[in-house]
């Protein structure tokens, strides 16, 4: 068997692993896992067929993004409509506080619907460009755009920049991902808190990293963390306008990227995101 993606995988991977997807070498139509485990002194291969499973998956992510691109226009009028008749000077009491309520909920699902459609998008997306990325520069937007949202949270935000090093990436898709970690930290952080991002060198990559004194998160809920519309506390994530998508769109930005999320985080005390880049997507750099 000739496969490159399988030979990469064989030769390179440590065990145990989740195992590997390719094309049948046979069947081009069909798709193989390719999983191997400890053998005495050797490695014993399992290989499924999991054509049916694929097509499913297939599926599941057309219906999403078809979907999702069908409301965005009903939703688009439906919120022009609702701002005009709220924004009207003679509007009865009675019917202003309804209109304010439809128009917040409208905007919640608006939310929603950009969520899946970014993640279909990214889903889809199994491989993308790499382009050199100013880890300084974005990590600076980041933070500039974070004071601008901490504004009714009053946070001291840090921003600790200690290598100049970038990364080779999409920076579209990496801005929404480290974005969406930092505006979560200002969310969940009780008023007045104190949030650190910070961007280091490590001995095989790079990390970013948002530690928070925040509510924090209970153990038993951190490895369901980045499934779609998982939630702790479905009224908390509702009161702070969350989607249930963000996450799960960090986790697939961070796969494009082969980079890992690490979650600390101790209930009560406070929360640290952790994305650790290798050093392949690394660019090094010095100071001028």
């Amino acid at each position: 068997m000739t496969v490159p993606e399988f030979r990469q995988y064989y030769e390179g991977t440590t065990i145990p692993n989740d195992g590997v997807h390719i094309e049948s070498w046979r069947d081009p139509s069909r798709y193989l896992k390719c999983e191997l485990t400890p053998f005495g002194d050797e490695k014993l291969l399992f290989v499924y067929d999991v054509t049916r499973l694929r097509h499913l998956e297939q599926m599941r992510q057309d219906f999403v993004a078809n979907v999702s691109h069908e409301l965005r226009t009903p939703l688009t009028v439906m919120m022009g409509y609702l701002e005009n008749f709220s924004d009207q000077p003679d509007m009865p009491p009675q019917w202003r506080r309804g209109f304010e309520l439809m128009t917040q909920q409208t905007a919640r699902m608006n939310r929603i619907v950009n969520d899946l459609l970014l993640l279909s998008k990214i889903e889809i997306e199994e491989s993308h460009e790499l382009h050199y990325i100013d880890m300084t520069k974005l990590l600076t937007n980041i933070y500039d755009d974070a004071q601008a949202y901490n504004q009714a949270y009053k946070h001291i935000i840090h921003l600790h920049i200690d290598t100049y090093d970038g990364l080779y990436g999409s920076e579209m898709y990496l801005n929404s991902a480290l974005s969406n970690l930092v505006i979560n930290a200002i969310k969940y952080t009780p008023k007045g808190g104190n949030i650190t991002i910070s961007w280091t060198r490590t001995s095989d990559g790079c990390r970013f990293a948002v530690e928070d004194d925040g509510i924090g998160i209970a153990s038993e809920h951190i490895a369901r963390l980045t499934e779609r519309f998982y939630r702790i506390d479905k009224g908390r994530s509702r009161a702070t306008g969350g989607t249930g998508l963000g996450l799960a769109i960090v986790k697939h930005v961070l796969h494009q990227h082969e980079a890992q999320l690490q979650i600390d985080s101790v209930e009560g005390e406070g929360s640290t995101f952790s994305v650790v880049f290798p050093s392949n997507y690394v660019r090094s750099v010095t100071a001028n």
